[in-house]
């Protein structure tokens, strides 16, 4: 179990930043380019690495070994990354393994074998103290869900890789975190909430994603409190990062341990109707998609902020939910700003909880192209968490940066009235693919996608279809997305 005092983190409160850092940004082009060189150390209390995977021993293995690693001429990115530390001696460095092109087949597998449980905590450290990181991130996506091959089983398992992590890591004072779906719909299929907190030091919950371009309306990314279109939700069925926060600490999860998520990008939609437009509006799918992203459904920040500048948009606020969304003929975006980012900071303050995570920074404008200062939603998060007081309370004025507007563009502020109702969320599966064994499979129609079989209780196999991002390509011999030019494919 561990101590009262979280090992090395700050005190409780001093809040904690948790910066999530996608390496794969060093592959964009231009102003969406984002190097280990372009972090800024000082704005983050952690920084966490993404992505490594896992292969069928349960090894953690680099999935780009040319970035992460010094071999064959690598770029060893590791190394760099943590040299980040001279400059802030009070940073942390944390490896995050997982991640949702991981899927929740192979750790399922996994932590369901106590041999295979062994390896991955050994190899763990062995990465983690080879290159100099301070500890681990679990981000399996996600335990009895997804493509999960033991089902509730999984719950269980993840407990118990989690004290068996816990055991060997106090050995080299090494930091251990998990990544863990928020709301309860979610949480309630995937966590023994109670018991994991005995064995973390710090959880990020993933306070985003609550509706997205899956949906047949639309809605939030990360709404702080109850908005537009939840008239007539119950409380604890609601999508919000308030409700998801207490559901965690009614069930045990100490809030010294706790960090919500604050998105640094937004989810894009299609309406059906461009006259009708406000939150819950009709939307036949995803929208819109950044120059550097390349994702239809998701912007960054950095992306959509210099729309905003270039183009005429409608700006509304939901000032219940406390966030902005934007509309533009059919395209309708929800996204957070600096305004909405501070309002969520000073919730945390409110809650006494550790802090906030970010997903993730390479998605700020950290060039400083539509604000007078780079990482601009970074440093307001910051400026609010370091200006808090031992009760938790925010001390004097905390300035703001504007955005930049276009000389060409009125962005209108105002507010509308909900039409309709949020629905469950629809599924699209392609289940044209034959299985012949469990595993993950290529797809032998599509480069970019790829089958998951699982075996049922009669014996026979079914195939799950999972697509990888936008400009990625199934590797098998990974058994993961990769770049294309490093899988062959002929497809």
């Amino acid at each position: 179990m561990c101590s009262p005092v979280i090992k090395g983190f700050l005190s409780h409160q001093e809040k904690k930043i948790v910066c999530y850092y996608g390496t794969w940004a060093t592959y964009r082009s231009g102003n969406g380019k984002f190097d280990v060189g372009n972090i800024n150390a000082d704005l983050c209390t952690h920084l966490v690495y993404t992505f490594v995977g896992i292969n069928s021993q349960g090894n953690v293995v680099s999935l780009d070994p040319y970035l992460d690693l010094p071999d064959n001429w690598g770029r060893d990115n590791f190394r760099i990354f943590n040299a980040l530390k001279q400059t802030n001696t009070k940073l942390k460095t944390i490896l995050a393994v997982g991640g949702w092109n991981e899927g929740s087949a192979k750790y399922s597998i996994m932590a369901a074998s106590s041999a295979l449980r062994k390896n991955f905590v050994s190899s763990a450290i062995k990465m983690i103290m080879t290159y100099g990181f301070d500890g681990l991130d679990i981000d399996w996506e996600y335990p009895n869900r997804r493509d999960s091959v033991n089902g509730k089983a999984d719950i269980d398992n993840f407990t118990k890789l989690l004290k068996e992590l816990r055991t060997e890591f106090d050995k080299y004072g090494l930091l251990l975190s998990a990544a863990v779906a928020s709301t309860r719909d979610t949480a309630s299929l995937s966590y023994d909430i109670p018991t994991i907190a005995q064995y973390l030091d710090l959880l990020g919950l993933m306070t985003y994603d609550m509706y997205g371009p899956w949906d047949t309306v639309t809605g939030h990314n990360s709404p702080l409190h109850k908005g537009e279109g939840d008239e007539h939700e119950i409380r604890e069925n609601l999508n919000t990062v308030d409700v998801a926060v207490e559901y965690w600490l009614t069930q045990g999860f100490p809030p010294e341990k706790l960090v919500i998520g604050l998105p640094f990008y937004g989810h894009t939609f299609t309406l059906i109707n461009p006259n009708v437009y406000s939150v819950r509006a009709p939307s036949y799918g995803p929208g819109i998609s950044g120059p550097y992203t390349a994702t239809n459904g998701n912007i960054g920040y950095n992306e959509f902020c210099s729309l905003l500048r270039e183009q005429k948009w409608s700006i509304y606020q939901d000032s219940l939910a406390k966030v902005p969304y934007a509309v533009q003929n059919r395209n309708w975006v929800s996204y957070d700003d600096v305004d909405s980012l501070i309002a969520k900071a000073k919730y945390a303050l409110s809650m006494n909880i550790a802090g906030v995570m970010i997903w993730s920074i390479e998605t700020d404008d950290f060039h400083g192209i539509c604000h007078n200062e780079t990482f601009p939603l970074l440093r307001a998060v910051k400026r609010i968490l370091s200006s808090s007081n031992s009760s938790g309370t925010t001390v004097g004025p905390v300035p703001t940066t504007p955005l930049l507007s276009s000389s060409t563009t009125s962005n209108p502020v105002t507010t509308q009235v909900p039409t309709t109702q949020h629905s469950s969320t629809p599924t699209t599966p392609k289940n044209d693919f034959t299985c012949k064994s469990a595993g993950m499979f290529p797809n032998p129609k599509d480069c970019g996608s790829f089958y998951v079989c699982i075996q049922n209780l009669d014996g026979s196999f079914f195939p799950n279809y999972f697509s990888c991002p936008a400009n990625l390509y199934w590797d098998q011999e990974m058994m993961s997305c990769n770049y294309p030019y490093a899988v062959s494919c002929t497809v």
